[in-house]
């Protein structure tokens, strides 16, 4: 959950020998936290249930406890653990700052803010409460209260001054703002604090294009591109940038690099954008097959973390995901809703899947294609007949632009009439076609398409 969390395992023993008897308290607890770092999550969970039951209401290992609870999705019972480990050690700054982690990504933002406040009063000058503080900047941040995020980031800085997420939450701050110049330095202290963080710089130049500014922000990729010229996030951001011939679809390797680098804090991100496409999704299924019944195969196509999983499991006797990332694939696991994963693009995986399944489900991935017509053509092989594809693209509202178009963002629009061609080109009917808000970004409302397609039966 903080930065701390994220550090990678020592040598751990056996799983069975964490809270045995000739295990210390500290070791047992060392080991299960490693496995927590290493995204080890069962072994995990096993290790601290071990340990609980020798050592019950241990506030660390139910603080730990809550903390891979909300890994896997189960947030009410993070609350409920981390609070526990609260009532036993209120003065710890770290479990009120994943307290209001949880709370944050459960939508509970004046808890979450309250408990963030806990964990930087607790620490005071500390280096320990720069975490918190610089949670508060994002969260004033997404609120839309720039000033006082803009604050907390100095105030995380102030604490940790080599502090790469902070420096970088801080130049989204200026920038939202208008204040370019700071913007760029402050992004220029991100960079040197922790130069191999591909998300810090690339939003910045990103925001120079949302703030008109593309030359320079083609600039920078060029510079950017002089010291990795194969960079494939690099090369597609600079083709957004400049929006001159669009590639048709972005790069395997660019969505690999880009989804790979942030599938930690994914889910969080989304929360805050108020991201709709999972349940605008498992909507139109509902409203296209009825009431739930476990008797069809699904396949959720560029699956991430799993938003979909749990919506769609309820029709499902058996439920495949793919995904290019293997960050994210890690994450969608933790779920436990999936009979099986595959790292996978999804047009190949398609095509080596005939007639395999009654459900196509596929929330927010063609937005990374122009062209979806090999996408449409290979879901259409791969269904029964009779079974339905479900997906969401960003919508041109523009009447004059007849196909896609890259947006600075790299992400793709697509025309509606363009969406209805391709579909029928690939040999399936357009059921239901919905506009409907997906999400926001930079406050503003980003309009797509909820669309159903049926195979023939």
């Amino acid at each position: 959950m903080t930065s701390a969390d994220r550090r990678a395992p020592g040598t751990q023993r056996p799983v069975a020998q964490a809270a045995s008897p000739g295990v210390t308290l500290e070791q047992a607890l060392g080991q299960a936290v490693a496995l927590l770092r290493g995204e080890r999550i069962d072994e995990a969970e096993k290790a601290f249930e071990a340990l609980l039951a020798r050592w019950p209401d241990q506030p660390d290992a139910l603080h730990f406890l809550g903390v891979l609870r909300h890994a896997q999705g189960r947030a009410d019972e993070a609350v409920t653990l981390i609070r526990r480990a609260l009532a036993a050690m209120p003065g710890a700054p770290g479990p009120w700052n994943n307290l209001g982690n949880v709370l944050l990504s459960a939508h509970r933002f004046e808890d979450a803010t309250e408990a963030y406040m806990r964990s930087v009063a607790v620490a005071g000058p500390d280096p320990a409460a720069a975490d918190a503080w610089n949670n508060l900047g994002t969260l004033h941040r997404k609120q839309g209260r720039l000033a006082e995020a803009e604050a907390a980031c100095r105030e995380a800085i102030a604490r940790r001054h080599d502090f790469g997420d902070a420096w970088y939450n801080l130049s989204l701050a200026l920038m939202a703002q208008g204040r370019v110049h700071d913007g760029l330095v402050a992004n220029g202290h991100a960079i040197a604090s922790w130069p191999r963080q591909l998300q810090s710089r690339d939003q910045v130049i990103r925001a120079l294009v949302l703030l008109g500014e593309r030359d320079k922000a083609a600039e920078l990729y060029r510079e950017w591109l002089a010291e990795e010229p194969d960079n494939p996030v690099v090369l597609h951001q600079l083709a957004a940038c400049l929006g001159e011939r669009p590639p048709d679809r972005a790069s395997d390797a660019y969505v690999e690099k880009v989804f790979d680098s942030f599938a930690q804090s994914f889910d969080a991100k989304l929360e805050m954008l108020q991201y709709r496409a999972p349940q605008l999704v498992a909507q139109a299924l509902a409203h296209a097959v009825g009431e739930a019944s476990a008797t069809r195969d699904i396949v959720d196509l560029g699956c991430g973390t799993g938003l979909c999983g749990p919506l769609v499991k309820p029709w499902a006797r058996h439920l495949a995901g793919c995904d290019l990332s293997t960050g994210m694939l890690r994450r969608a696991k933790q779920r436990r809703v999936y009979d099986v994963l595959h790292k996978a693009e999804l047009v190949h995986y398609l095509v080596t899947q005939p007639k395999a399944f009654d459900i196509i489900v596929c929330a927010d991935t063609l937005c990374y294609f122009g062209d979806i017509g090999p996408a449409l053509t290979a879901m259409g092989q791969s269904l029964r007949p009779g079974g339905i594809a479900i997906f969401t693209v960003e919508l041109i509202v523009d009447p004059a632009s007849a196909t896609f178009e890259l947006q600075p963002s790299g992400r793709y629009r697509h025309a509606e009439a363009y969406v209805q061609a391709a579909s029928a080109a690939a040999g399936l009917a357009a059921v239901n076609l919905l506009q409907a808000t997906l999400r926001l970004e930079v406050g503003q409302e980003v309009n797509g398409l909820v669309v159903t397609l049926a195979k023939a039966a």
